[in-house]
């Protein structure tokens, strides 16, 4: 196996990171931040044996965060001593704009270092050297958390969100009880949204999980699908509440529990 910049290279280099790890009954997104290649490789190996879905990699902050903002990871292992720069500041680049889990990994041991890692915002605190099954164990032990949490706005195959709902087996989608009419792609688009609200996602995020093939000008096909389905969702359409653009960094569905 070769450690590609940016993503799990298994096989050709045709498809570079697209599907980083393919055949995974899971479809988390992990970003692992090293500059220490052994390190990078024996966790990549370990996660791709535990199944737990697509793996990227980043080897300085800078490199992190242009990797966060691209594949909205849906967790984030983060060494905190990086050739450019501290994971400390990456945590709170990533943490004005997302709350997606981090789990500092790091060769400081020291109580003082801990603390700050979880002032700052980190989730879990890993100290070198450690076992990378636990490691992986930690993950799909905080997805089994998260999924668990998930399912408390689901009803059977219902899911709300706001004035929003999602009737799976039905295929339904209404708005305040009003049936809503969307297109396949529309729809695709907006219940992928729905089973993320309040989460940043972005326009290749988005095009991969709805339409799911490589396309030049992916960007401009989603923009299109977001204003069609603004006039279907908001009051005014020009001005949209729910369905908010993220500059920069792609869109979100705005919504406030109930």
């Amino acid at each position: 196996m070769r450690v590609c910049p940016g993503f799990v290279c298994l096989g050709s280099e045709s498809d570079p990171g697209k599907e980083a790890v393919n055949g995974l009954t899971l479809n988390h997104k992990v970003l692992i931040v090293d500059d220490e290649a052994d390190i990078v490789r024996l966790l990549q190996t370990v996660l791709i044996k535990e199944r737990i879905g697509h793996v990227y990699t980043a080897a300085t902050a800078e490199e992190a965060w242009l990797e966060f903002q691209r594949r909205q990871p849906d967790i984030v292992v983060l060494d905190i001593m990086l050739p450019d720069g501290e994971g400390y500041d990456v945590c709170k680049k990533i943490r004005s704009v997302s709350n997606v889990p981090i789990f500092f990994l790091s060769a400081k041991t020291e109580e003082i270092d801990k603390i700050l890692g979880f002032a700052i915002g980190g989730d879990d605190y890993i100290t070198k050297p450690f076992s990378p099954k636990e490691v992986a164990y930690r993950i799909k032990a905080r997805f089994r958390r998260e999924d668990f949490s998930q399912e408390g706005e689901k009803t059977g195959h219902l899911i709300k969100a706001g004035p929003f709902e999602w009737d799976e087996q039905k295929v339904e989608l209404k708005k305040n009880g009003m049936l809503l009419e969307l297109k396949p792609k529309e729809l695709g688009l907006f219940t992928y949204l729905l089973k993320h609200p309040n989460r940043i996602i972005s326009k290749e995020s988005l095009y991969d999980h709805v339409w799911g093939e490589e396309l030049f000008g992916f960007d401009n096909t989603v923009m299109v699908h977001v204003r069609r389905l603004r006039e279907k969702i908001e009051d005014d359409p020009s001005n949209p509440r729910y369905l908010v653009t993220v500059k920069g960094l792609g869109y979100k569905l705005a919504v406030k529990d109930d």
